[in-house]
C-alpha cells in the first residue's frame, strides 16, 4: 500500500504578505523535495465539512472568520495571523485533508498519510485563531478519527519547535486523547511546561534553547515514545513541524533532517506495533525553505520505509 501525500493547490492561495515566514513557498519546497522518492500517491485534499469542524470549532467562530476574510488585501486577526482572499478555502483543505488521510488509512486504503497544506493548525484554540493557525487540522483530525467505528483512543504526537497550546487546550479534559509535545521552551507562545498534564493525558517535553539531537532523542526515548507505547492507541497521529532544525530562523534548537527521520521512523514502527500502521502527519511549522524540504523529505521518506 502506498503513503498518501494529500494537498490542494487553494493552499498556496493563502498570502500572508511578502515577509512572513508562513508563506506558500513553503509548500512548494515541500511537494518539489518529495519528488522522485517512491511508494507515494498524491491526492488532492477535499474540504473539510462543517460537521468535521464544529467537533473542533463551533458554528459561529467558522462562520465569523469567514466573515472577516476580505475580498482584497488582507486583515490582521493579530500581529502574526492573517486573513486574505482564499485564506479560509486554504484552512479547509487543511481540515479536510487530515480528515480524508483518516478515512483512507482506516480503511486499509493506504499504508499511512503526509498532508501537505497551509496554514498551519496547531496553535489554533477551539475559539481563537492565533500564531499563523486558523482552524486546529490535528485536533479535528482526531476528534473525526474518534468518530469512527473502532477507533477509542486517539496520540498525537507533536515535534513542532513551538508548543501546539491549541491542541492541548482542546483536549485537556478528554481522556481518549494523548497529547505529547516536544518544544524549545521558553518560546511562543509560552505553554508547555511539565506542570501541564491535563487529566494525565498531556505529556509535555520541553527543551532548552540550544538543544539538539542528542537532547531530543533522549526526551522521546525515556518519556514520551514509552507514554506513546502505553497508550495503545487506535490511531497515531503527527503534528509534522520543522522548525526545530538549526537552520530555522524562528527558534533556536539545534536538530537536523536525521532527528526528523529517526522521530519519524520510531513513531511508524509504534503504530504498526499498536494499531496496524494507522498514522497521518499534517504539516505545522518550518520556516527555512531548504532545511523544511529536506526535512519533510526525511519524514515521509521513513513513513514509507
Amino acid at each position: 500500500m502506498p503513503t498518501l501525500i494529500i494537498h490542494h493547490d487553494d493552499c498556496l492561495r493563502h498570502d500572508t504578505g511578502p515577509r512572513h515566514p508562513e508563506r506558500p513557498a513553503r509548500i512548494t519546497a515541500v511537494l518539489e523535495a518529495l519528488a522522485g522518492l517512491g511508494g507515494l500517491e498524491f491526492l488532492p485534499a477535499p474540504k473539510a465539512t462543517p460537521d468535521q469542524l464544529q467537533r473542533v470549532h463551533p458554528d459561529w467562530y467558522c462562520r465569523q472568520l469567514a466573515a472577516e476574510e476580505p475580498a482584497e488585501g488582507r486583515v490582521a486577526l493579530d500581529p502574526d495571523t492573517f486573513l486574505s482572499p482564499g485564506s479560509i478555502d486554504a484552512a479547509l483543505r487543511g481540515s479536510g485533508a487530515i480528515c480524508f488521510a483518516i478515512d483512507e488509512v482506516l480503511a486499509g486504503k493506504a499504508r499511512n498519510a503526509f498532508c501537505a497544506t497551509r496554514p498551519p493548525g496547531h496553535h489554533a484554540e477551539a475559539e481563537l485563531p492565533m500564531g499563523f493557525c486558523l482552524y486546529n487540522h490535528v485536533a479535528v483530525g482526531a476528534c473525526h478519527g474518534l468518530a469512527q467505528a473502532g477507533c477509542e483512543r486517539v496520540a498525537i504526537i507533536d515535534f513542532d519547535v513551538h508548543h501546539g497550546n491549541g491542541t492541548q487546550a482542546i483536549f485537556a479534559a478528554e481522556p481518549r486523547v494523548l497529547y505529547v509535545s516536544s518544544h524549545q521552551s521558553p518560546l511562543y507562545p509560552g505553554t508547555g511546561l511539565v506542570h501541564e498534564t491535563g487529566v494525565g493525558n498531556i505529556l509535555n517535553l520541553p527543551l532548552e534553547p540550544g538543544a539538539g539531537g542528542r537532547e531530543f532523542r533522549e526526551a522521546w526515548t525515556t518519556l514520551g515514545l514509552p507514554a506513546v507505547h502505553g497508550f495503545e492507541p487506535d490511531l497515531v497521529l503527527i503534528s509534522a513541524g520543522f522548525d526545530a532544525h538549526r537552520d530555522d530562523p524562528l527558534a533556536q534548537l539545534e536538530l537536523v533532517e536525521e532527528d526528523f527521520h529517526w522521530i519519524s521512523a520510531e513513531l511508524r514502527g509504534l503504530a504498526e506495533q499498536s494499531c496496524a500502521g494507522r498514522l497521518v502527519s499534517t504539516l505545522e511549522g518550518g520556516y527555512d525553505l531548504g532545511a523544511l524540504g529536506a526535512s519533510a523529505r526525511a519524514h515521509v521518506d521513513a513513513l514509507c520505509a
